[in-house]
């Protein structure tokens, strides 16, 4: 799975975020994104139903890499892991979530925004991390600092990416992906507008392929 969800993101290297308690649009959402291009998705937990979401995609969706995302504890790892999530990523870095996982050879991606804290998941041995909340803590000019210095780490920034500024990020050798909300808009969801994530799946994959080009 490991070697097939860095195929992904190196062909389109964009995670959606899908967060919605109605475990039939999640579905619909996720079929949206991968009709687009996008076929690596990261449902966020931040709803009571939001796993149910994720189950149903696992089961429905045909040919799509779901990870569970706003991971906080180790219980709730354990939980989504075996509900079959097949990457974790979490707004910030704890040790025995980052552990369980490397024991479990899940891929995570544990939340960091200062070099205390990528030098932290180094010597846990983690060598991809998510860069959280990108354009509040320094944006591509933090990036480019960090990378300097951490020459193996790979980031996954996320938090005020977006389709204007993505090609900024992807440009950055040092980022493996962006994630983002922008491309399920809430209005589009709440509406049943798909052909509309659709349309943002295609420009950030073309957005993506020009940056990397």
């Amino acid at each position: 799975m490991r070697d097939e969800l860095v195929a992904r993101l190196t062909n389109a290297p964009v995670v959606p975020l899908v967060g919605t308690d109605d475990a039939d649009v999640a579905v619909k959402t996720a079929d949206a994104l991968a009709a687009g291009g996008l076929s690596v998705i990261e449902v966020v937990l931040r709803s009571d139903n939001a796993q149910a979401g994720m189950e149903a995609i696992l089961k429905r969706c045909d040919d799509v890499i779901v990870g569970a995302g706003t991971v906080l504890t180790l219980d709730q790892a354990k939980a989504v892991h075996q509900a079959g999530a097949q990457f974790i990523v979490c707004p910030g870095l704890v040790d025995e979530i980052a552990e369980y996982c490397l024991a479990e050879d899940v891929p995570i991606y544990p939340g960091t925004m200062t070099a205390g804290e990528v030098q932290r998941a180094y010597a846990l041995g983690l060598r991809e991390v998510k860069f959280f909340p990108a354009s509040l803590a320094g944006g591509v000019p933090m990036l480019k600092a960090l990378g300097s210095v951490f020459r193996e780490m790979r980031f996954m920034p996320t938090g005020g990416v977006s389709a204007a500024n993505l090609s900024e990020f992807l440009a950055l050798d040092s980022v493996i992906a962006c994630g983002g909300s922008w491309l399920t808009p809430k209005d589009a969801v709440a509406s049943g507008d798909f052909a509309a994530i659709t349309r943002l799946a295609e420009e950030a994959v073309s957005i993506a392929a020009t940056a990397r080009s």
